[in-house]
């Protein structure tokens, strides 16, 4: 009885809302069919008379006032929309709409709108999860007291956003802290230093901790903050190697012994991998490069498993550098395959790799006039495969757009991801002569294929809708994010933009001209109501209902039709 009830309930509640949705239509007419009834009850003809001769004792200093405050008005909500569009991507009007006038007037009921869904099976579950924006971890990402904090001290600005930030603390917490912690009071500390929010009370606690043994977590946090150049940072990490080799050996031989032992070597690992990788950075930054692959590759060979910290990346960046390019080559044989999630670096790589086999001989006029060769073809489609992939970073490549530093974490396929990519792997594209050239020739063409991005993809999954929304919070406020595909600007900034102009014009037209203007407003006024009045007493095509009502009938004609 219950479920029939609340059947009963449900189907109710959607007539309900299918009566709001179609037949509001229909309850306009009836509205309007009685004030039609009505009429001579309601006095519609004497009260328009009287609006008449109000508007026809109006002086033009009215008009003025009026057109003026419009245009005012319009002007002040143009302003707001595009302000709002500007930093959100949408209409506030619009947004506001359809999260609250919708509802009212009928719109989808969620659970409805659930229920369809997950009645559609497995391949709305794969859409859902395709189009999620996961924010990843920048495998080239700078050193914070080194690189971003002397950004700021020269121009004044932040570098990095507190969503940025945020997300960096969290990953610390997650990569340097186990349930153990508690057990060991240095640890203990700097398990409370990754949640300040105070970078000098993070940098105390790192100096508390280390007064009472050596501590690789705090030798890290002094290494990425307190430092102030890359040979600082180094000497750190070299201490924070030395500290977390001997907890990492330790941990090795008890992590069978328990859930407890085997989470801490879980941390071990992790504080060990990452001072590697980040020495080996260092490496690079100070123009070891050779000695950073090294260190790299070993890296990857003693800790295969950890593809999270996406080392391959750094390797791959270190041997552009040395223009290695068949080791190059060799890496994204092994990367570059369809079942392992895809990069920017990735993906341009393997394009700057084919474009190299034919830029320097590339001409576009020869191209039109013989075609493209084979090896021609494989760069171009190469190219297109990495633009679809991320349309961003020609750009920045192309310098068509500045470059800022890059954030701490990136957005795949998002305008994050290209400056990370753009920033560390624009003098590669330099380097290899006519490289430039052929990218900014070919490509537009790939938008071309994939006209409708959000809807189908050509190589890849369609574009997800959320990159604007996520790079936001991830770029600074005086960058300006990189939009695709590039939005329209929304219907009611393009209204009060012309609302706003066409009453500016009527209320300059009424100051200059204020006899001439005020001598049309009068006609047009009389033009309105002559014709309202023939519409109120046009002959009825109700004469029954009217009969009923009492009200007499409009008087016939007396001649009769030839």
């Amino acid at each position: 009885m219950a479920e029939a009830g609340t059947g009963f309930l449900e189907q109710l509640k959607s007539c309900i809302v299918w009566s709001w949705t179609y037949l509001w239509t229909v309850w306009f007419f009836i509205v309007l069919f009685l004030v039609y009834i009505l009429r001579v009850p309601l006095k519609i003809n004497d009260n328009l008379s009287t609006v008449s001769m109000f508007l026809n004792t109006l002086t033009p200093k009215f008009y003025v006032a009026l057109t003026g405050t419009s245009s005012l008005i319009s002007g002040l909500i143009l302003i707001f929309e595009w302000w709002y569009f500007r930093k959100y991507g949408t209409s506030f009007i619009e947004q506001v709409s359809v999260s609250h006038l919708r509802p009212l007037l009928g719109g989808v009921d969620n659970n409805s709108s659930n229920n369809s869904n997950s009645s559609n099976g497995d391949s709305d579950s794969n859409r859902q999860s395709v189009s999620e924006c996961k924010v990843w971890r920048n495998p080239l990402n700078l050193f914070r007291g080194a690189e971003y904090n002397r950004y700021t001290w020269v121009t004044g600005r932040e570098p990095l956003t507190y969503y940025d930030m945020n997300l960096s603390a969290q990953d610390h917490q997650t990569f340097f802290t186990c349930d153990s912690d508690h057990l060991r009071p240095a640890d203990a500390i700097m398990q409370k230093a990754w949640r300040e929010r105070n970078p000098q009370a993070r940098i105390s606690a790192a100096h508390e901790a280390l007064e009472i043994n050596e501590c690789a977590t705090a030798y890290i946090l002094l290494a990425e903050e307190e430092a102030t150049t890359i040979a600082e940072a180094e000497k750190l990490f070299k201490q924070a190697l030395k500290a977390g080799d001997g907890c990492y050996r330790r941990s090795q031989q008890l992590q069978h012994h328990g859930s407890q032992y085997e989470a801490q070597h879980r941390r071990d690992t992790n504080v060990l991998v990452y001072i590697k990788r980040r020495l080996a950075m260092c490496a690079r930054r100070l123009g070891r490069t050779r000695e950073a692959v090294k260190m790299m590759r070993d890296l990857m060979k003693e800790f295969p498993l950890l593809s999270m910290f996406n080392i391959h990346e750094n390797l791959l960046e270190a041997l552009l550098e040395l223009q290695a390019y068949a080791d190059v080559q060799a890496v994204l044989a092994k990367y570059d395959d369809i079942s392992l999630p895809k990069s920017a670096t990735i993906c341009y790589t393997a394009a700057l790799l084919k474009a190299r086999a034919v830029s320097d001989k590339f001409s576009p006029e020869a191209a039109s006039r013989r075609g493209l060769s084979t090896a021609e073809m494989n760069a171009v489609e190469a190219i297109h495969r990495a633009v679809e992939f991320n349309p961003h970073v020609p750009k920045y490549l192309l310098e068509m757009k500045s470059l800022i530093l890059p954030p701490e974490h990136i957005l795949k396929r998002g305008d994050s991801e290209a400056i990370a990519y753009a920033f560390f792997h624009l003098a590669h594209w330099k380097r290899v002569e006519g490289a430039l050239n052929l990218l900014h020739c070919t490509w537009e063409g790939t938008f071309r294929m994939i006209p409708y991005p959000l809807e189908k993809g050509h190589l890849f999954y369609p574009y997800p809708i959320c990159t604007e929304t996520a790079d936001r919070e991830l770029l600074p406020s005086f960058h300006e994010v990189s939009v695709y595909p590039k939005k329209e600007l929304p219907f009611f900034i393009l209204f009060t933009a012309g609302l706003c102009s066409f009453t500016a014009m009527l209320a300059l037209l009424t100051h200059q001209f204020p006899e001439l203007m005020g001598v049309f407003a009068k006609a047009m006024t009389d033009i309105f109501c002559s014709a309202e009045r023939r519409a109120w007493n046009c002959p009825s095509i109700f004469p029954c209902v009217e009969d009923g009502l009492g009200i007499p009938p409009a008087p016939q004609s007396q001649h009769s039709p030839n």
